[in-house]
C-alpha cells in the first residue's frame, strides 16, 4: 500500500476511523505529550493536533500506536521482506517459484531511488525553528525535542546514496545554552552509524553536512530506525518498504528527501559541544545532560501545508513499540540466518528493549552427552558480537529440544522453564568493564557496565515453590515478603545507601537464606516497592532488569569464585533497589494531568478516551 505522504496516510486512516482530530488550542509544553499518552494507553487511534499554540503547524503522533494500525500500513512491505529474505537466505528458491517471484518484482525494483530534477516544492517553504511545535513530553526534559527525525550524513566528500546513513537520533531544537534558532542539539548512542561518518569528518577539512527530515510517508521513520546490516542503504529501503521509490534532490550540497514534511540543514560543528538533555527516553528515566554535538541551522524548508510528525517515548509500551513488533515481523526469519543455530530472539519490550534478551538457541555438538549449555555458550558470543543485539545487558538463552514448546514471548513460561533447569553454579557468564546502552544508567559510569549470560541445556531438576513460609526465619529482618510467580521471591528491603553497606547486608542475608527447602525457589529480587513490582509483571521485568548492573548487583546463597567462574549453590540475589546514581524515573507533571482531565471532560472528541 503505496502512501506518498505523512497527509495521506492519515486521510487513509481517518476513512478507517482511525484519526483522532483535535481542532481546540493545545499547549506543545506537556500537555500535547499527555493527551498523546492517554490515547495510545487505550490503544486510541492515530492524533491530529490542528492548533499547536506558538506555532502556525499541524501536527500528528500515534500512527504506529497499534500493532494492527502498523499492520495495515506496512502490510505489502512485510509481505515483501518476506520474499526478500527468503531469496537472501536461499537465492535458488527464486527458480523454483518463478511466476510468484515475477510478480514481485514491482516492489524489489520500488527501492531504487529516483532524482528529483523538477519536483522540489520542500525548498519554496521555509521557516524558524522557533516556528516548529515546540514539544516538551516530560517536566525536566531540557528543552523541545524532535522525536522522529531522519538524520541524513555522507561520508566526507561522497554523494554515494549506497554510503548514506539515515538515523533517527533526538535532535534538541531549545534550551540549555543552545542560540535560538541559530543552534540545535545532535544526540546519539553507541553502535549508530553516523559515529563513523563523525570520525571520518574530524580526520578531514570538509565541511559536516547534515539534512534532517521529519514527516513524508511513515516508511520514512520507520527506515530511519530499522536495524539493517552493513552495505544495506536505507535510503533503498525505505523505498521497499513504502512500495514508491524514495525522492531526493541536492541543494546547496545538502542532500534534500523530496517528500517528506519538513527538512532541516546544517553543519554539524567538529570541534563544538553543548549540554544536551535531560530528556525522558524510552526506558522509563530521563536520559541525563551530557555534552554532545552541536549543528549549526543553514535553512528549515517545509512543504505546502506540512504536517509535524512526533511521538511521545517513556517506559514501555509506547507508540515506539510498533517499531518494535514491525521489526520482528520482518526480520524473525533472517535472524535464523544472522546467528546460526538461534531459533528466535526476542528484545524484551517492557524492559526497555536492550536491558533483557531472551533467545532460543540449538545444541548439537555432543548429543549423546549429558545435557549442558556448550553451542548456545557460542550462539550467544555471536548475539553479542553483532549489531544492536550487542547492547543486551541480560541474555537468557535456551533450548527447548526435550519437545517442551516454549514460547518465548510468554515471559512468565520462558522464565519458569529456565528456573526449573538452571544450575547457578556452572550456568552464569559475565562480562564486566564493558559498554552497555547509552540510555542505561545503572552501570558503572555513563555507557559503562557489564553483561550477564544465562546459559541452560538441563533437564529438570527442581520443582518451583509458591510456599512462601520457606522465608518464615528471615522475614523479621526485611519489610516485606511476596511470591511473584513459582520460584520467584520478592523481598522488599531497606534503601539502598552505598555498595559497601550493601554488600555487607547482603552476605548476613545469604547466610541467614543457607536451606535445602530454598532450592525450590531459586531466584530473589530485592526491590524498593514491592507492592508495584506484583501489580502485574511487566512491573516486576522493568524493575528488575533497569535497577540492576550484574557485575554489581548479583549476588548468590553459597557463591564462590574458582578459576575467574562465579557462581552460587543456593538461590540467586538480584538488589533490583534504585541507586543514587540511577536517573530519575519518569512521572507526569501533575497541573499537567488536572488540565488534561478538564479538557477530556469538555472536548467532544476527546470524551469518550476518558479514563
Amino acid at each position: 500500500m503505496i502512501k506518498m505522504s505523512l497527509e495521506s496516510c492519515l486521510n487513509d486512516l481517518q476513512r478507517r476511523g482511525e484519526l483522532l482530530i483535535i481542532k481546540d488550542p493545545v499547549d506543545p509544553n506537556l500537555e500535547m505529550a499527555e493527551i498523546h499518552r492517554r490515547i495510545y494507553n487505550q490503544q486510541g487511534p492515530a492524533i491530529l493536533f490542528e492548533n499547536i499554540i506558538g506555532s502556525p503547524f499541524k501536527a500528528c503522533s500515534n500512527i504506529y500506536g497499534t500493532n494492527s494500525r502498523c499492520s495495515y500500513i506496512f502490510q505489502d512491505a512485510i509481505k515483501g521482506m518476506e520474499y526478500l529474505i527468503k531469496l537472501k537466505i536461499n537465492p535458488s528458491s527464486f527458480f523454483t517459484n518463478i511466476g510468484k517471484n515475477i510478480s514481485n518484482l514491482p516492489f524489489y525494483l520500488s527501492g531504487k531511488p529516483i532524482l528529483n530534477r523538477f519536483n522540489k516544492e520542500i525548498i519554496s517553504n521555509s521557516c524558524k525553528i522557533s516556528d516548529l511545535p515546540q514539544i516538551v513530553s516530560w517536566p525536566k526534559d531540557g528543552g523541545a525535542f524532535i522525536t522522529l527525525p531522519q538524520v541524513i550524513t555522507f561520508p566526507p566528500g561522497s554523494s554515494n546514496l549506497q554510503e548514506a546513513n539515515i538515523g533517527m537520533y533526538r535532535i534538541q531544537i531549545s534550551g540549555n545554552r543552545y542560540i535560538q534558532n541559530k543552534e540545535i542539539g545532535l544526540h546519539y548512542q553507541l553502535h549508530r552509524g553516523i559515529g563513523i561518518h563523525h570520525q571520518a569528518y574530524l580526520e578531514s577539512n570538509n565541511d559536516f553536512n547534515v539534512s534532517i527530515g521529519v514527516g513524508g510517508s511513515p516508511a520514512h521513520a520507520l527506515g530511519s530506525i530499522f536495524p539493517l546490516p552493513e552495505g544495506l542503504s536505507e535510503i533503498l529501503f525505505t523505498g521497499l518498504l513504502n512500495n514508491r521509490s524514495y525522492r531526493y534532490f541536492w541543494h546547496n550540497k545538502y542532500f534534500i528527501p523530496a517528500e517528506v514534511d519538513f527538512c532541516i540543514t546544517g553543519k554539524i560543528q567538529k570541534n563544538k559541544l553543548l549540554p544536551e538533555g535531560p530528556f525522558g527516553d524510552h526506558l522509563g528515566y530521563y536520559s541525563l545532560e551530557h555534552e554532545f554535538p552541536v549543528i549549526e541551522v543553514e535553512n528549515v524548508f517545509h512543504k505546502k501545508n506540512p504536517i509535524w510528525h512526533f511521538t511521545v517515548v517513556g517506559r514501555p509500551p509506547q507508540e515506539d513499540s510498533g517499531f518494535g513488533f514491525l521489526i520482528h515481523q520482518m526480520v524473525k526469519e533472517i535472524s535464523k540466518n544472522e546467528f546460526p543455530g538461534v531459533k528466535e530472539i526476542h528484545a524484551v519490550d517492557v524492559a526497555g528493549v536492550h536491558p533483557l534478551l531472551l533467545a532460543i538457541g540449538s545444541e548439537r555438538y555432543m548429543p549423546f552427552r549429558e545435557k549442558m549449555p556448550e553451542e548456545i555458550l557460542t550462539q550467544a558470543n555471536h548475539i553479542l558480537g553483532k549489531g544492536q543485539t550487542s547492547l543486551a545487558k541480560y541474555l537468557f538463552i535456551t533450548t527447548n529440544e526435550d519437545d517442551h514448546k516454549l514460547d518465548i514471548y510468554n515471559i512468565p513460561e520462558y522464565f519458569k522453564y529456565i528456573l526449573e533447569r538452571i544450575d547457578w553454579s556452572k550456568d552464569l557468564h559475565f562480562q564486566t568493564n564493558t559498554t552497555i546502552d547509552t540510555l542505561d544508567y545503572s552501570g558503572s559510569s555513563w555507557n559503562a557496565g557489564s553483561k550477564l549470560v544465562i546459559a541452560c541445556n538441563r533437564i529438570k531438576r527442581r520443582v518451583l515453590s509458591l510456599d512462601i513460609g520457606i522465608f518464615n526465619s528471615i522475614q523479621s529482618e526485611i519489610k516485606d515478603v511476596k511470591i511473584l510467580m513459582p520460584g520467584v521471591a520478592l523481598f522488599q528491603y531497606k534503601n539502598f545507601s552505598n555498595y559497601e553497606i550493601a554488600q555487607s547486608e547482603i552476605a548476613n542475608l545469604c547466610l541467614r537464606l543457607q536451606s535445602e527447602a530454598q532450592e525450590k525457589i531459586p531466584l530473589i529480587v530485592l526491590v524498593d516497592d514491592i507492592q508495584f513490582c506484583t501489580e502485574n509483571f511487566n512491573n516486576f521485568i522493568w524493575v528488575c532488569f533497569t535497577r540492576s548492573n550484574p557485575s554489581h548487583d548479583i549476588y548468590g546463597v553459597g557463591s564462590f569464585t574458582v578459576h575467574k567462574h562465579w557462581g552460587c549453590n543456593g538461590p540467586l540475589i538480584i538488589d533490583a533497589r534504585l541507586k543514587p546514581h540511577h536517573a530519575p524515573v519518569l512521572e507526569v507533571d501533575q497541573e499537567v494531568s488536572k488540565k488534561a482531565d478538564k479538557l477530556f471532560s469538555t472536548n467532544k472528541e476527546l470524551h469518550k478516551f476518558r479514563a
